[in-house]
């Protein structure tokens, strides 16, 4: 939350998504009580109301919102007011079929479930305009109102829609990107398979073809789909501006594991306040790295702190298996959130559902009320809160950053790669999960960000970098710092054409290495390395046929084709360090590796000596830091912590007791922060 628009909501945000429409009014009554009585403090209400908001076009009924607008304010809770048009009413559909999006194959879709909309429909956008203005203009000056909530989740459902109208809109897009259709064939390289193209009228969406699509246009469409999406939160949050410039205005991200059409880079800049949903993955062994993760991931792109939208005390609804959580588990995400930057913490949603899409959706009050677990966990979860109150404001200090770009992303998953088994998050998360077991504090930059503060960069995959980001990652290193390089990283150039003379492409120089050939491995495929690394140690996925051109080999590949030859090098690059790894090593060898690296950047760990399931995260504020204690292995810890003072958990003796899948946060004087 970095700029002038900031929610004026002391302490720390506590609450839900809250959709009394869906209840009769006696029952808006109880909800009211039992918010007070666990501490929420902001509720975002009339995010899918639209129908009845506007029951015909241009006719607007307020009366039910004013009602709860007014109830949510006598009790002292404020209210994030969302526009409603991620679910536009079934009139506008029989008045505006064409506002239907059409998907890949040309199969039109339709209405009966949220953002079945297309995003180019300009009668979608008109209808949008008019309902966030009919709001901004009604409750600008109403005292409950704290936020705007812009739409919801933007792209969840309808990120591409490949429709006539889209395909405009799309040369629209690139015409401002080009200029003209010869920039646009020397970028997409459309001399390959007669794509060239003469007309701007011949250009089209990416639809199904009957072979593999040009990768450029693919990526340029994408490029599109995200920005498409952005016009829409701006048009509505300038709408909103209008009406009072100082409220500030949100929408909220989906930075997980499976969400990747939108470049939130481009969108975070845009937003008074950062806000993002997480979802954990049912199938996931260590769901907590995810939470971390994602957490410093939202924290960086918002500068500083940043809300938690949305998460479950429970299940969710959406996967192939459901399940709740572990006693304790929804209290360590939450507090785990509010470790990584988090100012804020609701739920979807408050009341459980007992009809709709989300009725099996877990909520802070669920089916069986508050004669519940989930609800006093709730309950306690807001006492926490309250506790951490002067955790607000307070920012994360980190020595390593981790790049990350949602275009390299977009161009490694694309089909014709040398091994369909790549996936940029799991790379990431490779090497985030040795960081995170070692407690050390990590941001995520743009290829092209400052690095300046940091003493080490990590690139665990950057298939597609333009030619700035290949610079600034280049001179870190050049100036001292130290860099570190996955596989297949710097291959191409921002149109996705291959850089020559060998891979890695922009990174050769830097690395000291090149590379003629490319050598993926099958499903389950390994070979062994040898040299500075754990004994048996083994790598999987990739391997490559390496060159020195500078640097030493800290690895080799022990067996297959390429035994002998480099898997993991370290070149001294100007006044600093950068190594490469050809290959992705088990585990436990990438952990040594990254041990090694870390150490020799000069990197400390937020607290050194952690013991094996307990996570350390350290706020800094003005007056004092504030460090985070999370048990994830269920054995608890001792912890030493003189001259601390306790704002949760148990302090025996000038020990912090971590009770077993507890949480402990301390407060320390700021000369240690």
């Amino acid at each position: 939350m970095t700029t002038a628009r900031r929610l004026r909501l002391p302490g720390i945000a506590y609450g839900g998504d809250y959709n009394p429409e869906q209840w009769p009014e006696e029952v808006w009554i109880e909800d009211v009580r039992l918010m007070r009585e666990a501490g929420v403090n902001m509720v975002s209400v009339n995010i899918f109301s639209w129908a009845l908001l506007e029951p015909r076009e241009g006719e607007f009924d307020f009366s039910r919102l004013d009602r709860i607008l007014a109830l949510l304010h006598e009790h002292g809770i404020a209210a994030d007011l969302a526009t409603p048009t991620a679910a536009p009413p079934a009139w506008f559909f029989r008045k505006h079929p064409e506002a239907l999006p059409v998907d890949k194959d040309g199969r039109g879709l339709s209405y009966g479930s949220r953002q079945t909309f297309c995003p180019s429909s300009p009668a979608y956008r008109e209808a949008a305009l008019r309902v966030a203005r009919a709001l901004g203009e009604r409750y600008a000056d109403h005292p409950a109102v704290v936020m705007w909530h812009i739409h919801n989740e933007y792209g969840c459902h309808n990120a591409e829609c490949y429709c006539d109208t889209s395909a405009e809109a799309f040369r629209r897009w690139l015409r401002d990107r080009y200029g003209d259709l010869a920039a646009l064939n020397d970028a997409w390289g459309t001399t390959f398979w007669s794509q060239w193209y003469y007309d701007w009228d011949e250009v089209i969406p990416p639809r199904a073809t009957g072979a593999v699509p040009n990768p450029t246009h693919q990526l340029d469409w994408r490029r599109f789909c995200s920005d498409e999406q952005l016009s829409l939160y701006t048009a509505e949050r300038d709408v909103l501006r209008e009406a009072c410039a100082d409220i500030p205005a949100t929408t909220n991200f989906m930075v997980n594991f499976s969400i990747e059409a939108l470049d939130y880079w481009r969108w975070a800049p845009e937003l008074d306040v950062v806000s993002n949903d997480h979802y954990l993955r049912s199938t996931d062994p260590e769901s907590q790295i995810d939470v971390a993760l994602s957490g410093d991931l939202v924290r960086s792109m918002a500068g500083g702190p940043w809300l938690l939208m949305e998460h479950s005390t429970g299940a969710v609804n959406w996967q192939p298996v459901n399940r709740a959580k572990d006693p304790g588990e929804m209290r360590r995400n939450a507090l785990a959130h509010v470790a990584h930057g988090a100012d804020g913490i609701a739920f979807f949603q408050w009341r459980a559902a007992k009809a709709g899409a989300e009725q099996w959706h877990s909520a802070m009050l669920p089916h069986a009320g508050t004669d519940s677990q989930i609800w006093r966990d709730v309950v306690r979860l807001g006492a926490d809160l309250g506790a951490l109150a002067e955790v607000r404001g307070s920012t994360t200090a980190a020595q390593v950053a981790v790049v990350w770009d949602w275009n390299a992303r977009w161009a490694l998953e694309q089909p014709s790669q040398p091994s369909g088994e790549l996936r940029f998050v799991d790379l990431v998360r490779d090497w985030y999960r040795p960081l995170w077991h070692a407690g050390v504090a990590v941001d995520f930059v743009r290829p092209d960000a400052d690095l300046s503060s940091y003493r080490l960069v990590l690139v665990p995959s950057l298939y597609l970098v333009d030619d700035a980001g290949a610079a600034n990652l280049t001179g870190f290193a050049e100036r001292g710092g130290t860099l570190a390089v996955g596989f297949h990283s710097g291959a191409v150039d921002a149109n996705c054409h291959v850089r020559l003379g060998g891979y890695p492409g922009a990174f050769r120089d830097v690395l000291g290495v090149s590379t003629d050939e490319l050598f993926p491995l099958l499903p389950g495929e390994t070979r062994h390395l040898t040299g500075a690394v754990p004994e048996g140690a083994s790598a999987t996925l990739w391997s490559e046929r390496v060159r020195l051109a500078g640097a030493e080999a800290v690895a080799a590949y022990g067996d297959g084709p390429l035994a002998g030859g480099p898997a993991v090098t370290r070149h001294a690059s100007g006044a600093g360090t950068a190594w490469y790894l050809a290959t992705r090593p088990d585990p436990a060898t990438l952990d040594a590796l990254l041990t090694r690296i870390v150490e020799e950047a000069g990197v400390q760990p937020v607290l050194a000596g952690l013991p094996t399931g307990l996570e350390a995260v350290r706020r800094t504020g003005a007056d004092a830091a504030y460090l985070f204690l999370i048990d994830h292995g269920g054995s608890g810890a001792e912890v030493p912590a003189e001259g601390v003072e306790l704002l949760t958990g148990k302090d025996v003796g000038g020990w912090v007791t971590v009770p077993p899948g507890g949480v402990a946060v301390v407060r320390e004087p700021r000369d240690q922060g």
